[in-house]
């Protein structure tokens, strides 16, 4: 006999199913409650609401562990490049050597953005932020592939998979290219994905340019940690927007805004605007210890801690091996790494943040090495959605192939006024 829940009310004894996740995650299936009890639950935020079932990513925060389809992020770190990675996620397979030829030259054939789309990027104010143009200039997509925008075609959603991991990186360059100055430079088909999209960010006319081996596996390795990562914040507006059976542009521009707030995507920027800030006051590491350490202060170490994981963050393991691989071979004079590699050493030392679990995490290492590879902070956030895009994809993805896809739609309780009577504007007071 299934194992069930039992709920008392008004006298009368329910029982809901529980269901239990392939790695043992339990769930109360309350998908009646309304309609037996005319009740609803409330969960400020959704965090102990479960919005689907999914087989893309597992995350145990306890315990340190992600997993893409059942691998280990550090075994796909470790043996395989981005390209290989996202494939995996939205077809749910490693590919073969054959399908991830396609797939490479399939995308490498979509970097060339359509004719008409460059000239959003000469509208936009110069001050414009790189992560409104990239929501702007993603939902813009959908008006130049409106033979790609049937949620219910597979050919049409292959389509649009294809133009998106192929174009977006060249929409980031083309924004890094506003709000910089320089001069654009045409994306290079014959090289790899984080080869080219490094070419179109720093290339220089005139001058052959060769991207540093370190800062290509620096790149491929943050883009595939932060491929996905469960029913975050922006995934989760990627799954509700798409469930509306809204085209696949529309869900990832949505997708982007939602990651362009800073307690999502913008908090490896928080990172860096909070060293200019220990260094424009001295550089006195352990002042602002100090005052993180103090309750009555609102000061904030950004970087530090996850709300999900509450023992190591895995991704942050194999991006710092690669951070302090990349800032020894550089050898930079940056009094920002230092201030950084000092509070990491207390993050990591210190009992106050060892009994927190405040540790360095993803953000704080993904800010250092952006900034090493000489990447505007205004651009950290993304090159966060480049790496998420397959993410986002495969859950959009996933959702249209289920057969209980329904539109989301959320339920409330009403806190507000009573029934009024209306009064003219002549008797209002």
């Amino acid at each position: 006999m299934s194992e069930v829940a039992k709920f008392a009310c008004d006298g009368h004894e329910l029982e809901f199913p529980v269901v239990e996740g392939s790695e043992k995650e339990r769930a109360i299936d309350i998908s009646q409650l309304r309609k037996q009890t005319g009740l609803i639950t409330i969960d400020e935020g959704y965090v102990n609401t479960g919005s689907t079932r999914s087989a893309i990513t597992f995350l145990n925060g306890e315990e340190g562990v992600l997993r893409y389809r059942g691998y280990a992020i550090e075994e796909l770190a470790e043996n395989c490049d981005f390209i290989e990675v996202a494939y995996l996620l939205i077809y749910g397979e490693l590919p073969t050597q054959q399908q991830l030829d396609t797939f490479r030259s399939s995308i490498a054939s979509h970097t060339k953005l359509q004719d008409g789309v460059p000239a959003f990027f000469d509208h936009f104010q110069k001050d414009a932020h790189p992560m409104s143009m990239l929501a702007s200039v993603v939902s813009a997509l959908a008006t130049f592939n409106q033979d790609s925008l049937d949620p219910t075609d597979a050919a049409q959603i292959e389509s649009s998979i294809l133009s998106l991991m192929g174009n977006l990186p060249t929409v980031a360059a083309h924004g890094h290219s506003k709000i910089t100055g320089a001069a654009l430079n045409h994306a290079d088909s014959e090289l790899s994905y984080c080869e080219n999209f490094l070419h179109m960010m720093f290339s220089k006319s005139g001058k052959e340019y060769k991207a540093n081996p370190l800062f290509v596996k620096a790149l491929n390795l943050l883009l595939i940690v932060h491929a996905d990562h469960e029913q975050n914040c922006s995934t989760s507006t990627v799954r509700m927007v798409g469930s509306a059976n809204a085209n696949l542009y529309a869900s990832i521009a949505a997708g982007v805004g939602a990651l362009s707030g800073p307690s999502h995507g913008g908090a490896n920027e928080a990172v860096v605007n909070m060293l200019y800030q220990i260094q424009a006051d001295g550089g006195d590491v352990e002042k602002y210890v100090k005052k993180a350490k103090d309750k009555e202060d609102g000061f904030r170490l950004m970087g530090f801690g996850h709300r999900v994981y509450k023992n190591f963050d895995p991704r942050a393991n194999i991006i710092k091996a690669a951070c302090d691989e990349l800032l020894e071979d550089l050898n930079l004079d940056d009094p920002l790494f230092d201030i950084a590699q000092r509070l990491a050493k207390v993050a990591l030392e210190d009992e106050y943040f060892i009994k927190r679990n405040l540790y360095p995490n993803v953000d704080f290492y993904s800010g250092v090495i952006y900034r090493a590879m000489g990447i505007p902070v205004e651009m950290f956030t993304v090159l966060f959605a480049i790496g998420r895009l397959p993410g986002w994809i495969s859950h959009w993805k996933e959702m249209h192939e289920s057969p209980t896809m329904r539109i989301c739609r959320p339920r409330q309780v009403y806190t507000g006024a009573n029934s009024r009577q209306f009064a003219s504007i002549d008797k209002r007071g």
